[in-house]
C-alpha cells in the first residue's frame, strides 16, 4: 500500500488514493485522485508538473481556530489531544463551511476531467474525511477506507516533524509540549474517522443519505463520478 505515497521536497502527505476494488467489481483508476497537505515552501499549491484540478480543502485562519484555542488552553498531552480530535471529527462533518466544500468536491468529481488534488494544512482530517467519503461512495471496502486513512502515519514523519513542531508549540503556547503528544496530535487514528462516520449515520441515518442529502449527491452524480474513477 505505501507505493502509492510520492515524495516531494516541500510537500508532505501526497499520495495517490484510487487504485482500489469497489463492491461492483470495478477499481478505481490510479492517476486520478491525489491527497496531500499544503506545500510547506507556499509559492505555489500544486506539486511539481502538476496539471490538474486543484480543490482546496484548508478553510483558512478561521479554520485552523479551535486547534488553535485547544493548544493555548488545554493539556499538551496524548489524552487531551485525542480527546481534542475525536471532538473535531463529531463535528467535522456538518459545519457550513465544510459542507460546501465537499459539495463542491463531489460536483468537480463528475463534472470535471482529469485529476483532482485535495489538500489542506495537514492533508490528514478534512482531506482525510473527503477521501473516506470518496470511497464509500464508489464501494471501497470498509477495511481498505480505514488503511488508507491511516497512511498518513507512514507517509509523514511524525516522530521526525515533533521536535520543530513541539519547539513552534511552545513559542505559540508559552508552555512545553510532551513528545508523545506531539506525535499523536501530527496523526490519525481509526477512532477519529469512526466518529465523523457515527455522527453522520446518528443524523442523517447513513453516509449515503448524508452524500444526497447535505452534499447533493444524487444518483445520476453518482453514477457519473463511478464512470469517471472507473479503470
Amino acid at each position: 500500500m505505501t507505493d502509492r505515497i510520492h515524495r516531494f521536497d516541500a510537500l508532505d502527505n501526497f499520495r495517490d488514493y484510487g487504485d482500489y476494488d469497489t463492491a461492483a467489481g470495478r477499481r478505481i483508476a490510479p492517476g486520478r485522485l491525489f491527497r496531500a497537505a499544503h506545500r510547506r515552501d507556499q509559492p505555489s499549491k500544486r506539486p511539481p508538473g502538476w496539471a490538474g484540478q486543484v480543490l482546496d480543502s484548508d478553510l483558512g485562519p478561521d479554520g485552523e481556530a479551535p486547534h488553535i484555542r485547544f493548544l493555548r488552553t488545554a493539556d499538551l498531552t496524548v489524552d487531551a489531544g485525542r480527546t481534542f480530535m475525536t471532538n473535531i471529527y463529531r463535528t467535522l462533518p456538518f459545519e457550513p463551511a465544510h459542507l460546501d466544500l465537499f459539495a463542491r468536491y463531489f460536483r468537480a468529481l463528475g463534472e470535471g476531467e482529469g485529476a483532482v488534488l485535495i489538500h489542506c494544512t495537514a492533508g490528514k482530517d478534512r482531506t482525510g474525511t473527503l477521501a473516506a467519503l470518496t470511497h464509500h461512495l464508489l464501494g471501497v471496502h470498509r477495511d481498505d477506507l480505514i488503511a488508507d486513512y491511516l497512511l498518513t502515519n507512514t507517509a509523514v514523519d511524525l516522530a521526525g516533524m515533533a521536535p520543530k513542531v513541539a519547539r513552534q508549540l511552545e513559542k505559540v503556547t508559552g508552555r512545553p509540549a510532551a513528545h508523545d503528544a506531539v506525535v499523536a496530535f501530527l496523526g490519525v487514528e481509526p477512532v477519529y474517522l469512526e466518529t465523523a462516520f457515527a455522527g453522520i449515520e446518528d443524523r442523517h441515518g447513513s453516509l449515503d443519505a448524508y452524500l444526497e442529502q447535505a452534499l447533493g449527491v444524487d444518483a445520476r452524480l453518482r453514477d457519473r463520478i463511478g464512470e469517471r474513477l472507473s479503470a
